[in-house]
C-alpha cells in the first residue's frame, strides 16, 4: 500500500518567521477576557464559542491547522493517508500524559471517538464516513473510512475532535460526570479554579510533552459582564488579552490606538463565523417559505454591517461564507425590500401572528442587533416580540427548539462537508443541540447533495454539487442569513507569539510568551 507520508517537519515551514525574532521567555501571568462566561468546559459535551477559547488550551486534538488550513502534529506526530484515500494512519506521540498524570494512548483516541459520536452533533456528522478505529499498538491508530471523504484531514483540531480520558468517562454517565467540572486533559494548561462570574484560572501543565512549553506559567479567564468594563479593564492595564468579540466593535478603532496595544484579524482562517438567523420550519409563520423569504427582503442587513458592527462584517449571501471552498455568489439575493416583503407576506397570508424573537446573550452589539432587526420586521408588520435570556437559557430553547426566530453565527471550518451541510440535512434535526439543523429544514435533494459532495471526486466535482445546493437553499431560506463576522484581537504588544494558528487564541497560549 502506497502512502503520502506527511511529517512533523511542517511546523517549522508553517510557523511565521517573527515568531523566531526574539527568544521566549518563560513565566509571567496573563489576563484574558472571555465573553460570555462559558455554560461549562468540558469541550466533548459543550461546544459554543466561549468553551471551545478556554478549553482549547486544556484539551488537544491529534491535529492542529495552519493558517492556511494545513494540518499540522497535535497529539499526532505524523499521519498517512493510503493510495485510495480510505485508510488513515496516525502516530501518536509518546510519552503523552493527561493532566493527572496517566497516559495518553490510542485506547483514548478510540475511546473518544465513541463518546463524540454520542455527544458532539458536528463530529457525528464529520464521522459518517467512518467505518472502524483500529488501535495496533499503543501509539499508532488508523482509520478505515466507508468511502474517501476529501475533508479527513480537517477535523482533529480540538473543537472538533478533542481527546477525552478512558480512564475517566468509561462506564460513566458522560453528561452527570464530575470531571465535567473539572476538566482533565493533555493541553499546555490545566484547570485550576473557577469562581463563577468572576474568573476561570488555569496553570502551566508542568509534564507537557513539548520541552520547555507552555512558557506562561498562569492564564486568569476574567468574567466580566458589561462591554464598557471590559474596555476599561483593558485601558487600565488589569486586563492584557481581548480576544476576538469581547469588546464592542465601536470600541475597537479606539482600544487599537492606544500605546503598546497590538490588532490582529488572524486567527479565524479555521471558523468563518457566519451568522444567521434561526427560521423554526415546524410551525407558525416560520413554516411558510414565503414568510421566510419576506424576513430576508425586511431586514437591513447593511444597516447592520455599517452600523451596529462598525465594518467589521461582510453581508452574507447564502449558507456558505465566502472565505471557504465552493462559495459561490451566483444565487438568489435578497436586498432590503420592505415592499418586496410586504407583498410575500401577503401571499404567505400572514395574519399578525406573534413571532417570538430570541436574540444571542452575547453582548450590547447583539442586543441593539436584535432590536433594529425588531424594528426591521415591525415595519413590515411582523407582531414580532422579543424574548429575554441568559447564556444557558438560550442553549436551552434552541436546543429544545422553543423559538420562531433565533439569532445564532456557527464556524464554517472551511469546507461545507464540515461546517455547513450539517445545519441542512435531515440526519442532523435532533434536539438537544444548538448548532445542528435547528431549523427542522427537510429537503431529501439537499440531503443528496451534501452526501455526494462529501465523497465526490476530483475537487471539480464537488464544487459543481455545492455550487447547486447554494442556489437550492437561497431559494428554500430555511435560516435568514446576516453577516460573515470579522472578530479583531487586541493585545498589550508584549504578548508574543499567541496567534499561529487558523484558530488562533483557542489553542494560542501553548506559544505565547510575556517580553517582560
Amino acid at each position: 500500500m502506497l502512502k503520502r507520508v506527511l511529517l512533523s517537519l511542517l511546523v517549522a515551514s508553517a510557523l511565521s518567521t517573527a515568531a523566531f525574532a526574539q527568544e521566549p521567555k518563560s513565566g509571567g501571568v496573563v489576563n484574558a477576557v472571555i465573553q460570555p462566561e462559558p455554560p461549562g468546559l468540558m469541550v466533548g459535551l459543550v461546544q459554543n464559542g466561549p468553551t471551545q477559547m478556554v478549553a482549547g488550551n486544556i484539551y488537544e486534538g491529534l491535529l492542529r491547522y495552519s493558517p492556511k488550513l494545513e494540518p499540522l502534529p497535535g497529539l499526532a506526530e505524523s499521519w498517512s493517508v493510503s493510495e485510495d484515500g480510505k485508510i488513515y494512519t496516525f502516530k501518536l506521540r509518546k510519552g503523552v500524559t493527561w493532566h493527572d498524570g496517566k497516559p495518553f494512548t490510542s485506547a483514548d483516541v478510540a475511546f473518544s471517538i465513541d463518546f463524540l459520536k454520542q455527544t458532539h452533533p458536528r463530529a457525528r456528522g464529520n464521522l459518517a464516513q467512518l467505518d472502524k478505529v483500529e488501535t495496533p499498538d499503543d501509539s499508532t491508530v488508523v482509520f478505515t473510512l466507508k468511502q474517501p471523504f476529501g475533508p479527513f484531514l480537517g477535523i482533529f483540531e480540538v473543537g472538533s475532535l478533542p481527546m477525552i480520558p478512558k480512564h475517566i468517562y468509561e462506564g460513566t454517565d458522560y453528561k452527570t460526570n464530575p470531571a465535567n467540572n473539572t476538566p482533565i486533559g493533555t493541553g499546555p494548561f490545566m484547570f485550576k479554579e473557577w469562581q463563577k462570574g468572576s474568573f476561570i484560572r488555569l496553570v502551566k501543565n508542568p509534564s507537557y510533552y513539548i520541552k520547555g512549553k507552555p512558557y506562561l506559567d498562569e492564564i486568569y479567564w476574567h468574567v466580566i459582564p458589561d462591554a464598557a468594563a471590559r474596555a476599561v479593564a483593558f485601558e487600565t492595564g488589569k486586563i492584557d488579552i481581548l480576544p476576538g468579540g469581547s469588546v464592542e466593535n465601536f470600541d475597537v478603532p479606539r482600544l487599537s490606538k492606544l500605546k503598546n496595544v497590538c490588532v490582529t484579524g488572524a486567527g479565524w482562517e479555521f471558523f468563518s463565523p457566519h451568522s444567521w438567523l434561526w427560521l423554526n420550519n415546524r410551525q407558525g409563520p416560520t413554516a411558510n417559505k414565503k414568510f421566510r423569504q419576506a424576513l430576508m427582503y425586511a431586514i437591513d442587513r447593511n444597516f447592520a454591517k455599517d452600523v451596529i458592527w462598525n465594518g467589521l462584517a461582510k453581508v452574507a449571501t447564502g449558507p456558505s461564507a465566502s472565505t471557504i471552498k465552493y462559495y459561490t455568489d451566483k444565487v438568489t439575493t435578497y436586498d432590503y425590500d420592505p415592499a418586496k416583503a410586504k407583498a410575500l407576506l401577503k401571499e404567505a397570508g400572514y395574519n399578525g401572528e406573534k413571532v417570538r424573537l430570541l436574540p444571542l446573550p452575547y453582548g450590547e452589539t447583539w442586543q441593539r442587533w436584535a432590536e433594529a432587526v425588531k424594528q426591521n420586521l415591525q415595519d413590515v408588520g411582523i407582531n414580532a416580540e422579543m424574548i429575554a435570556t441568559d447564556v444557558p437559557g438560550w442553549n436551552q430553547k434552541v436546543s429544545d427548539w422553543d423559538y420562531d426566530i433565533a439569532f445564532t453565527y456557527l464556524y464554517q471550518y472551511g469546507d461545507p462537508a464540515l461546517g455547513v451541510g450539517r445545519n441542512y440535512v435531515s440526519s442532523q434535526i435532533a434536539k438537544g443541540s444548538p448548532f445542528n439543523n435547528v431549523e427542522g429544514y427537510s429537503n431529501p435533494e439537499i440531503d443528496q447533495l451534501f452526501a455526494d459532495g462529501a465523497t465526490a471526486f476530483p475537487d471539480s466535482k464537488r464544487e459543481e454539487i455545492y455550487l447547486k445546493a447554494q442556489k437550492i437553499l437561497t431559494d428554500d431560506v430555511p435560516v435568514a442569513w446576516q453577516l460573515e463576522l470579522q472578530f479583531p484581537t487586541i493585545t498589550r504588544c508584549n504578548v508574543k507569539n499567541l496567534v499561529t494558528t487558523a484558530i488562533g487564541v483557542n489553542d494560542g497560549f501553548r506559544d505565547a510568551w510575556l517580553d517582560k
